[in-house]
């Protein structure tokens, strides 16, 4: 009988130290602002430059078509009656030409940059998901958390600059 009740008592023992050892083990969190890192790495800072470079000249062109749209519509309201009827008429679908023509330059612009701006930051997310995941497995991290899904942290915890470094490291800018 004794020989019974020692078996199942020494299995609670056991289950009751393992718990404990278990429990007493510390999870290794980490904290990266995902956004702020991406922003902050060299290739991103360069691929934005690259960015305005590239459109300036279509953004000018966009500037040079506004203004003169703009020219048109004070002609309109100074003209006050000192145009033919057929002078405002020429007026009238000059602006609105130059009307659509703004609203296609402009939104042909906004689309291309968005186009080209979202595959940098589409390749440079994937990238930092990678370096974030090496930089965990370094530190013998159980986790690493974006800072938006964070309620709270101490500051100690935040390794935005390390993937910040370690991106740059990793993906040097040409």
């Amino acid at each position: 009988m004794s020989r019974s009740f020692l078996v199942p008592a020494l299995a609670v023992c056991a289950a009751g130290l393992f718990a404990s050892s278990v429990a007493s083990a510390q999870t290794k969190i980490g904290v990266v602002n995902f956004q702020k890192a991406i922003l902050d790495t060299a290739e991103i800072k360069k691929a934005s430059t690259d960015l305005q470079n590239k459109y300036k000249p279509r953004q000018d062109a966009l500037e040079k078509a506004q203004r003169e749209l703009s020219d048109i519509q004070t002609q309109l309201q100074g003209a006050g009656g000192k145009l033919s009827a057929q002078g405002e008429a020429d007026l009238q679908a000059r602006g609105q030409r130059k009307q659509r023509e703004v609203e296609r330059l402009s939104q042909d612009l906004q689309d291309d940059v968005n186009n080209e701006r979202n595959s940098v930051l589409q390749r440079a997310g994937g990238r930092m998901q990678e370096v974030v995941k090496k930089m965990m497995d370094d530190k013998g991290l159980d986790v690493i958390i974006d800072i938006a899904n964070a309620v709270a942290f101490k500051p100690t915890v935040d390794m935005t600059n390390d993937a910040v470094a370690a991106y740059d490291k990793a993906y040097p800018v040409k």
